[in-house]
């Protein structure tokens, strides 16, 4: 049974489907393996036991019958603690919302739930879902995978680390500026990024509306196809045809996305670029002079609608926050509504810009991150670490953001580097198909 824990998820719907594991049986094993591990209180805000357990019984009836309902009916998931769920504690890794506790789940627990899966609990996450490292001192942070005196990337660190850590099959996050791909990232796992407005957001805690999405970060780009259609309550693409990279066209961006690269990075990015080329990929150049303006608008435009939809509740008590989470918030004060406006009109502009560079791409490929984990205790002691990793770490991510794209984390099997695939916006299937070739080149594995 334990090696049921280190299974995709697709797998263990496949092995549920042919009444060779048990749903009970396999919830079971994972919530024992949750108490039992050491971190455990550091990556799940709550464990829902009951619920967990009562909704295995349901899937087991259902395998029984011949009835399940979605190819990951019985399988256990971990939700970032953003997501409400009904009588149970959903505080957005923050005291401003402590002992919080919604009367129904989200609209996307919903529907998960609806198809069969199993909710393990809640996970840890950088408070309000407004930093990309995963430092959560008001909480708790989660330790990364490959260096537990590491943060493991955030906001969705705890969802992360419940899936690295062996704790979850799979695990729901949120992307505003990155929070799906850099966790998956530094933690080896594969996250999608849907594009904005996709995915409903109904019951979902808020950072900026216009830029939060919901998205997995799991195990395998099959995963991440099922955990699609799964938020949306269907099937999910089909990924099952060629997936030869045999005459694609990839973009290799210049502009911003390869400054000042951890060398290792570098390595993995170069490494990961070479193995796509040898698959039969071609691979080009690019420029796009617009990103940097777009990318100085980020502190306008993430900072005030963030600040605009919490003020009022930062204003009544914010000695509770993390103060470097409070000043970020609190920077949104500083533009006025039409630096706002003017800020998303020359956002347009920079997608146009976009859309024609990169129209004849399959993808547009950059580093994930441009730097390694950075070392948590450096991060609590030195403010200049901090504020050089802090602005590094969302960098690469936040350009699918600004851009209005849909994007895919990869592990290039360097451990912590990932390979971003940035794909058009609404296309996430069209992306998931490539990313099944892209893992497979990445692995070894021939066309």
């Amino acid at each position: 049974m334990q090696a049921w824990l280190k299974m995709s998820a697709a797998d263990l719907g496949r092995g549920i489907a042919a009444k060779e594991i048990d749903p009970v049986a396999l919830t079971k094993t994972y919530l024992e393996a949750i108490d039992a591990h050491p971190h455990r209180d550091r990556i799940y805000s709550e464990v829902t036991h009951d619920r967990a357990l009562v909704e295995a019984e349901a899937a087991a009836l259902r395998a029984k019958q011949g009835l399940r309902r979605s190819a990951l009916d019985g399988v256990p998931v971990s939700w970032k603690d953003l997501f409400d769920s009904a009588g149970t504690q959903t505080e957005a890794g923050s005291d401003l919302l402590k002992g919080r506790v919604p009367d129904q789940d989200a609209l996307v627990l919903e529907v998960a739930t609806s198809m069969g899966t199993v909710c393990l609990g809640k996970t840890h996450m950088s408070e309000l879902a407004f930093s990309g490292l995963g430092l959560n001192p008001v909480k708790a942070t989660p330790p990364c995978i490959n260096d537990e005196a590491a943060v493991p990337g955030g906001s969705s660190s705890g969802a992360a680390a419940s899936v690295a850590f062996d704790l979850a099959a799979g695990a729901i996050g949120s992307d505003t500026g990155g929070s799906v791909r850099i966790p998956s990232a530094w933690n080896d796992l594969v996250g999608l990024k849907t594009t904005a407005g996709r995915i409903s957001l109904e019951g979902v805690v808020p950072l900026c509306l216009k830029f939060d999405t919901v998205g997995p970060l799991v195990r395998s780009v099959e995963d991440a196809g099922l955990f699609l259609g799964l938020l949306e309550g269907t099937e999910g693409p089909d990924l099952l045809g060629p997936s030869s990279l045999k005459g694609r066209r990839f973009a290799d961006l210049r502009t911003i996305a390869q400054d000042d690269l951890d060398p290792v990075v570098a390595e993995s990015y170069a490494s990961a670029l070479q193995k796509l080329q040898d698959a039969g990929a071609e691979i080009l150049p690019l420029e796009v002079p617009e990103l940097v303006e777009a990318m100085e608008l980020s502190a306008i435009l993430f900072t005030t609608e963030a600040y605009g939809l919490w003020k009022d509740v930062i204003k009544a008590s914010p000695e509770v926050m993390f103060d470097k989470i409070l000043e970020r918030f609190q920077a949104g004060a500083q533009f006025s509504g039409p630096d706002y406006v003017a800020a998303w009109a020359k956002l347009e502009q920079a997608r146009m810009a976009w859309d024609q560079a990169t129209a004849g791409f399959d993808g547009v490929l950059s580093p994930t991150c441009p730097i390694l984990p950075p070392n948590l205790a450096r991060l609590e002691q030195e403010e200049d670490y901090y504020v050089k990793a802090n602005l590094l770490t969302l960098r690469n991510t936040r350009i699918g953001n600004l851009m209005g794209t849909c994007g895919l984390s990869l592990p290039t099997g360097i451990p912590s580097c990932g390979l971003q695939i940035l794909g058009q916006p609404d296309c996430e299937e069209a992306l998931l198909r490539l990313g099944v070739g892209v893992e497979a080149a990445l692995a070894g594995a021939k066309a």
